[in-house]
């Protein structure tokens, strides 16, 4: 048995390379496909972990609050470009008393605003978040150079102003921003601190903001009393669904909402988050292999066409080798096996150059400032061999199969 598969692979290998640009060109699809399933797979894996990973980092213990009304599994309300004002600092001092939210342990407020920012000639447009409460403990950061709000300033509106590292870079450049006034919009406020430098997530920049003391933000800069959103901190994770459940019940009681599908606010766990984007994501990424794995089908039609080719231009040797007691059997095992080989070794070259791209795209978007995972999962290598293996069988069935069933006289007379 293993002496016979080894003539069989002698032939099979000996009738590839004796048309070795023919061959190269009849795997290149079956290259293609795998090595584009590869790279999906990779990159939607690793473009998974980096939202994964900017969302954990926030902890599970996290809720957010939102204004508006929103379906639970679907997006806040903002989304759509609407801008809910049902949700005040008011409500936000009411979730600090204990007697209604026992499990929070801390909380902080935003006002966000998109405005342009000067120092000198350095123009910037960044975002501006108006903040109150437990900045430092909620965002789990902390202050590397100067200080940040005290109490008292937080819930002022002085023009002061703590900044993230790329406004540094942006704005101050060279620079020591500590002390500097510099402006926003039509004000000047004076930089007292600097954040710790955070990785990117996404194509969003943690890094890119400057707080200021809320009442600054929404009197002076925007001219609202209402507020973009608020997280909370609770003191074990297992205790999330009871602050949700008091923070909702708050809400309520102080907007008159007496039905819940009437809440015009939106209360979400940091871990319901993650379940989501999970599901989202994956979703995504085997929608695209899938997608990319269309182009074996094509490969495999490209494979089917040569074998026919090549059973048509070998007609005399298949009836020589059945004139000399070769069976039905060992001439559709030897075009099977080459078509097999062809699409097996197009795999593993596919799968290769699919790695070295996803290693390529993981470089370069690492050295972009991104916490972006170079991921190769087992499925890669299982879609490689395996399917690719089984194009070879689907798509060489029908030539090897034609090659078995030729009359050996008939073979022979063939010109």
């Amino acid at each position: 048995m293993f002496e016979e598969l080894k003539q069989l692979l002698q032939i099979v290998f000996r009738a590839l390379l004796s048309n070795k640009t023919r061959s190269f060109l009849t795997m290149l699809g079956i290259v293609i496909g795998v090595g584009a399933v590869v790279l999906i797979m990779s990159l939607g894996a690793g473009a998974q972990s980096l939202i994964l990973g900017q969302l954990d980092s926030f902890g599970t213990d996290l809720v957010g609050i939102l204004p508006g009304a929103s379906d639970e599994k679907g997006p806040p309300a903002s989304v759509f470009g609407i801008v809910p004002t049902s949700l005040k600092q008011s409500d936000i001092e009411a979730l600090k008393d204990k007697s209604n939210v026992p499990n929070l342990k801390y909380i902080v407020s935003y006002y966000d605003i998109n405005l342009p920012v000067s120092w000198k000639d350095n123009n910037y447009d960044t975002t501006i978040k108006g903040t109150s409460g437990d900045f430092l403990e909620v965002e789990n950061t902390e202050v590397v150079k100067g200080r940040f709000f005290s109490s008292s300033e937080m819930s002022s509106a002085l023009k002061l102003a703590v900044i993230g590292q790329t406004v540094v870079d942006e704005v101050f450049i060279q620079s020591n921003p500590i002390g500097q006034r510099m402006k926003i919009d039509n004000q000047t406020v004076e930089v007292i601190g600097v954040l710790e430098e955070k990785g990117k997530a996404g194509f969003s920049d943690p890094n890119d903001q400057i707080l200021v003391p809320l009442e600054f933000a929404q009197k002076i800069l925007a001219g609202v009393n209402y507020l973009s959103s608020a997280f909370v901190r609770v003191d074990q994770t297992n205790n999330i669904d009871y602050a949700i459940s008091d923070i909702k019940m708050t809400l309520r009681e102080r907007h008159d909402v007496n039905n819940p599908e009437e809440d015009d606010f939106s209360v979400r766990a940091f871990k319901d988050a993650l379940e989501l984007v999970t599901t989202i994501t994956n979703s995504i990424k085997y929608f695209l292999a899938a997608m990319a794995a269309l182009s074996l089908i094509v490969g495999g039609v490209g494979i089917m066409n040569i074998m026919l080719v090549s059973v048509t231009e070998r007609t005399r040797e298949i009836g020589l080798r059945k004139a000399i007691g070769a069976k039905n059997n060992h001439i559709r095992l030897q075009f099977l096996f080459e078509s097999i080989v062809l699409t097996l070794i197009g795999g593993i070259i596919g799968l290769l150059i699919g790695i070295f791209f996803a290693w390529l795209v993981s470089v370069v978007v690492q050295s972009l400032g991104y916490d972006w995972a170079f991921v190769i999962s087992f499925s890669s290598f299982a879609i490689a061999i395996g399917l690719s293996t089984v194009i070879g069988v689907i798509f060489g069935f029908y030539p090897a199969n034609r090659a078995s069933k030729l009359d050996p006289i008939e073979a022979l007379r063939y010109e």
